[in-house]
């Protein structure tokens, strides 16, 4: 695909509801007694594979459009499924319904995409086994398709050698079958939409410092949501309205979730201009509206604690670091290495070649910025977050950009491209 836009961003957008809390409401309604009714659902490809692998599990899911109805049939409600469990591209599934798996009284397998077969599972392996779970990998390379097997899970403290919210959240979500209390300490507070969500739908879920723990055998009953705006969506039209002068953009009802939100202390840190507007901290989720307009950006060092609560939005962040004025520099970001692909090494090549002066480092990146930059022909690697980077990117660069792959978006965002240039005009 080829993105030149010239005319600042504009208007008001609603984006697409948020890809960890749309899962999440799938995975534990279909264990809830009774209907959740999930509105504002996002419907990339990976939500939808959570939905089907659930479907195939004898839950029934009624999808119209954004709303989603599902009928819950309770902790030992899921059935054996006829075949392999397909998880496409989403590491989200086959991570968090491992934990969900280890618990049931039948046996399954789970796998995904070339991609996904590539992606480390053994970090959700361990704590797992440590649980007696009967869980290994088929090639036997800590890589998916993973078989599992029934077995009696025995609750345990678990201290997580990184800050993953998909560790935290498989162990938690096996512990809800396990003999006793379960409680995983990270690092670092990585997202808690499960935490929250499970708590929301009445299990005994307690949060301390970098510690969350979860009560055996709880009775989940069946809840409405609201999925808000997805964050990681937003941040390609926060970081383009940034970039192009004159821009100025209303993204709607956007989740501001505290272990989500580093993006905005990371743009304000380089002098961004957004404004958080009708605040609402009355659900389980905090959401706001967002004024974003065009400001004159520099340097940054994005490291430490802060760097759970954007590990998605770190590919959007490298491009306006690229724009700004004086070095900005990632650390503590090796985790980039083992998403769709490796983002150090995918985003230092990509943005070398619009012209940026760009290092790429064990945990990160060094980015000196400033300079004009050009579009480029752009290979993907099929990742939906670098595509949607440098498309973020276009409108402030001279000249053509051309994405690789580009349909890689439907992963998070079907519609992204639309709505792009719907604000561009």
């Amino acid at each position: 695909m080829e993105i030149q836009y010239t005319a600042p961003l504009r208007g008001e957008l609603t984006v697409p509801g948020d890809k960890s809390i749309s899962h999440r409401s799938v995975m534990f309604g279909a264990l809830a007694d009774g209907r959740t009714e999930v509105s504002h659902f996002l419907t990339g490809a990976d939500c939808l594979s959570t939905i089907a692998c659930f479907r195939q599990m004898g839950i029934e899911i009624e999808q119209n459009g954004t709303d989603v109805t599902v009928h819950g049939k309770g902790l030992d409600g899921l059935q054996a499924p006829s075949g392999i469990l397909d998880a496409g591209n989403s590491g989200t599934t086959v991570r968090l319904m491992s934990g969900i798996l280890s618990g049931q009284s039948f046996s399954s397998v789970i796998t995904g995409d070339e991609s996904i077969c590539r992606r480390p599972m053994k970090r959700i392996m361990t704590p797992l086994s440590e649980m007696n779970a009967l869980i290994r990998s088929r090639q036997d390379n800590g890589c998916a398709p993973l078989e599992i097997r029934p077995s009696a899970l025995k609750g345990i403290h678990y201290q997580s050698p990184v800050a993953s919210a998909q560790v935290k959240s498989c162990v938690l979500l096996a512990g809800l079958y396990a003999d006793g209390r379960t409680s995983v300490t990270e690092p670092a507070v990585s997202r808690n939409h499960s935490e929250l969500m499970l708590r929301y739908f009445g299990a005994d879920v307690v949060s301390e410092g970098t510690t969350a723990s979860v009560a055996p055998r709880p009775h989940l009953t069946g809840q409405r949501i609201r999925v808000p705006g997805d964050i990681s969506s937003a941040a390609y039209f926060i970081a383009a309205a940034l970039l192009v002068p004159g821009s100025e953009v209303l993204l709607k009802n956007v989740g501001i979730n505290p272990t989500r939100d580093g993006m905005l202390h990371v743009c304000q840190a380089m002098g961004a201009d957004i404004t958080l507007l009708n605040a609402d901290f009355s659900g389980a989720e905090p959401c706001a509206d967002l004024l974003v307009r065009s400001s004159s950006l520099h340097g940054t060092v994005i490291e430490g604690d802060i760097i759970p609560t954007l590990i998605d939005e770190l590919p959007v962040l490298a491009v306006l670091g690229a724009f700004a004025d004086g070095t900005t520099i990632i650390r503590d970001a090796a985790e980039l290495k083992v998403k769709e692909s490796d983002r150090i090494a995918v985003m230092t090549e990509n943005l070398s070649a619009i012209g940026c002066d760009v290092q790429a480092t064990e945990d990160g990146m060094i980015i000196r910025g400033g300079s004009p930059l050009h579009g480029a022909v752009i290979d993907s690697r099929k990742d939906h977050r670098v595509a949607m980077s440098f498309a973020a990117a276009a409108p402030a660069c001279d000249g053509k950009m051309e994405i690789r792959d580009s349909d890689c978006v439907t992963i998070s965002y079907p519609g992204f491209y639309r709505d792009l240039e719907k604000l561009c005009r």
